[in-house]
């Protein structure tokens, strides 16, 4: 099981996550935005109150997600 280390809220609905095995990745909000759950983070402020629980990332609402979506679904960074 992944565990996340340090997650980042950018200003473009990206969250830039490093886990504990080194790797890096950036993963994009924007598409869930639609969805009902996430529909309270279109608000930058409210994006960016992420926090980080280990195996999830969580917001005041309780929408998550889970370490291992944001590793599969993340983009490396690096190059």
């Amino acid at each position: 099981m992944r565990n996340i280390n340090t997650i980042h809220a950018n200003n473009d609905w990206t969250i830039d996550v490093t886990f504990d095995d080194g790797a890096e990745r950036r993963f994009d909000v924007k598409p869930l935005l639609d969805c009902e759950a996430f529909e309270p983070l279109r608000d930058l402020n409210t994006f960016k109150t992420i926090r980080n629980c280990g195996y999830f990332v969580e917001w005041f609402n309780e929408v998550d997600l889970s370490a291992d979506t944001l590793y599969l679904d993340g983009a490396s960074l690096r190059r």
